[in-house]
């Protein structure tokens, strides 16, 4: 695929922690103005969504070139076999970023062409991607440093809530499906690695994805340095096999089976953990269908799917309660972890799955939802959800 030209951003005051001071536009930035707007306009974002793309895209043309004595360290912000995630201020733009460290004994040849592969991630600019400033290689690291998303990642919220309620994970699936479609669509990109830890949440009540394969040496080299503990790979990953986009859907299912019932899905739980996970209260029906903070009530008669199916396969992985879900999402979940990719649901099939359909128009304050679990200070102007 060819090089996409780099867009120069417009002056809009920056929005966020870390503010930088706006320069004055320019002639080359007047003269790139028309190009990025078409580039926007082809997002299909609403106005708010569109201005918060141009402020970061302005911020990021302050900072320049990355170099490792420009960062101070604020806090460590998440560890894993992947590399550590600091936080930290950039000096020269006074931005706060997160800035990914990745240690890998690697030839200086192979060092050289994963920062290429990854300035990619320059022309992933989308709501649902976390913002990428640059790449770097210092003192036998490479530096990926992104936008600072101040409510972490789903695996560090999960820890909080313990369980994620089915309202708030219909806005997760939004986001995560507009992410994948957007990276397949935009940038002939696969994930490849979806996951609660690398969908990260904010307190302005956005959703996005991080970490997804730009680079093949990196994947590679990564491959041979890191085991994982806990696989969200599909089957036919598993196996070695041919795999597509399809394997992403997949990993988004499990995971949001993870998130709706607390913990990694595989063994599925037995009738003992899932009284402890949901309490003999809904176990027994004593509360019916009553739904509180984290349940809705199911209108009589209502259907079950988008797609006119009266019966589901049976889940490999776990069948989520009727008594706890609502049908739709239990379906749409269903429908990701089907075993043979020929027959899992599609990016475009879920996106029109009435799960989807419903949690696009239900009113969810993520943000409020979110600051609260975290402890986190709610911005002045309120966000709902990921419309």
């Amino acid at each position: 695929m060819a090089p996409k030209r780099r867009p120069v951003p417009l002056n809009i005051t920056p929005i966020g922690e870390g503010q930088a001071t706006s320069n004055t536009i320019d002639a080359a930035s007047e003269a790139n103005l028309e190009a990025l707007q078409k580039k926007l306009g082809e997002l299909d974002l609403d106005e708010q969504q569109r201005k918060r793309l141009e402020a970061f895209l302005t911020q990021k043309a302050q900072v320049g070139e990355l170099k490792d004595e420009d960062f101070d360290p604020i806090c460590e912000l998440g560890a894993g076999n992947g590399g550590v995630v600091n936080k930290v201020r950039h000096k020269p733009s006074g931005l706060v970023m997160a800035r990914k460290l990745i240690h890998l004994e690697i030839k200086p040849a192979i060092r050289n062409q994963i920062i290429r592969e990854l300035q990619v991630l320059h022309e992933c600019n989308s709501p649902y991607i976390v913002g990428f400033y640059g790449a770097f290689y210092s003192d036998g690291e490479i530096s990926i440093c992104m936008e600072h998303m101040d409510g972490g990642s789903l695996d560090q919220v999960l820890k909080e809530a313990r369980r994620i309620p089915e309202e708030i994970l219909g806005k997760v699936s939004i986001a995560v499906l507009r992410g994948l479609a957007y990276l397949r669509e935009k940038h002939q990109i696969m994930h490849r690695d979806v996951k609660p830890s690398n969908i990260l949440v904010n307190s302005r009540g956005e959703i996005k994805l991080c970490d997804f394969g730009v680079s093949g040496q990196l994947i590679d080299s990564m491959a041979n340095s890191f085991v994982g503990t806990r696989s969200y790979m599909s089957p036919e990953r598993l196996q070695g096999t041919h795999y597509s986009v399809q394997s992403d859907v997949w990993s988004m299912g499990l995971s949001l089976v993870e998130l709706a019932i607390g913990r990694y899905p595989i063994p599925p739980p037995d009738a003992k953990e899932l009284e402890a996970i949901f309490g003999r209260a809904i176990m027994d029906g004593a509360e019916g269908e009553a739904h509180s903070n984290t349940q809705r009530p199911r209108p009589p008669g209502r259907p079950g799917s988008g797609h006119g199916m009266d019966s589901r396969p049976a889940m490999a992985i776990f069948e989520l309660r009727s008594d706890v879900f609502l049908f739709d999402f239990q379906d749409f979940v269903t429908k990701c972890l089907i075993k043979n990719p020929a027959e899992r649901a599609d990016l475009k099939m879920l996106m029109s799955h009435t799960f989807i359909k419903r949690s696009e128009v239900e009113e969810v304050d993520f943000a409020g939802w979110l600051c609260k679990t975290m402890g986190l200070n709610q911005p002045s102007t309120p966000t709902r959800g990921t419309e």
